[in-house]
């Protein structure tokens, strides 16, 4: 299927990728633009956001770059100015931004916590706070935030401020959800499981004695036995932000191959 999304604006935050391959950002980037969004590709990093909207250039659609810090609200607003300006409003609110640091309330130092609040949390809030008067003067829009399975499960990590603020995009998901229902603004969230992109090879790949024993790990938690891929989650996105989802707002997905579903190591 093709051009669910055509006419629309995306902003996509976390568009670029913490390493080669595809990270979900990115995946759902390029996912929207072959649906026919013109696309806002949005990064702390300008090359990776330059890199995405090269992908898309390189397809034949539209997309400009574009770098924002996203704990940063000055910086968010002056990316959706940017935005507005050059697609002529934004339908589409796309949020992949997220960290994890490892360790439990006793290992965590106070920094990090609080680094994981700003980021994970912290961006939903002033996304929503720069783009939702834009939706709102336009009539609607969709909110896509991709939060993680480990908002509702312990998945086997010492993260623990990383359960917390995901569980918090999840609450944040369906307050924007109800708030703003009647005003045509829909907003869901995604909960990927394990997902093989670069970033865990970049975050978690100190927790095993090798790459080659963190991916079979990972695979065997899963029920249909691989990790997904940032197509999946991806896909998900592009589903959520279309009008094919029109009567569904304030939903939590997991993209999770079963996981959910079950206690324990799948054999």
């Amino acid at each position: 299927m093709a051009d669910r999304l055509k006419g629309k604006a995306a902003i996509v935050f976390g568009a670029g990728s913490s390493g080669p391959g595809w990270g979900n950002g990115k995946a759902a980037a390029v996912a929207f633009a072959r649906e026919g969004a013109r696309v806002a590709c949005v990064d702390l990093s300008i090359d990776a956001a330059e890199e995405t909207a090269g992908i898309i250039h390189g397809e034949g659609f539209e997309a400009i770059a574009v770098a924002a810090d996203v704990t940063d609200l000055a910086s968010i607003r002056a990316a959706v100015e940017k935005t507005s300006t050059a697609f002529g409003g934004i339908d589409i609110l796309h949020n992949n931004v997220g960290m994890t640091h490892m360790g439990g309330p006793v290992e965590l130092d106070e920094e990090n916590f609080q680094a994981a609040i700003d980021l994970n949390i912290g961006a939903v809030y002033r996304t929503a706070k720069a783009v939702l008067p834009l939706m709102l003067e336009g009539g609607g829009g969709a909110i896509v935030n991709i939060s993680s399975l480990a908002a509702i499960r312990y998945v086997g990590y010492p993260f623990f401020s990383y359960y917390a603020t995901k569980a918090a995009v999840n609450q944040a998901t369906l307050a924007l959800a109800m708030q703003y229902a009647r005003h045509g603004v829909r907003a869901n969230c995604i909960m990927p499981g394990l997902i093989d992109t670069p970033m865990i090879y970049n975050q978690l790949s100190g927790q095993y004695a090798s790459t080659e024993e963190m991916v079979a790990a990972r695979d065997a938690m899963v029920p249909m036995g691989k990790m997904g891929t940032a197509w999946d989650v991806a896909a998900a996105a592009v589903f959520l932000a279309s009008d094919e989802a029109k009567f569904i707002t304030g939903v939590c997905l997991p993209v999770d191959g079963g996981q959910s579903c079950v206690a324990g190591e799948m054999r």
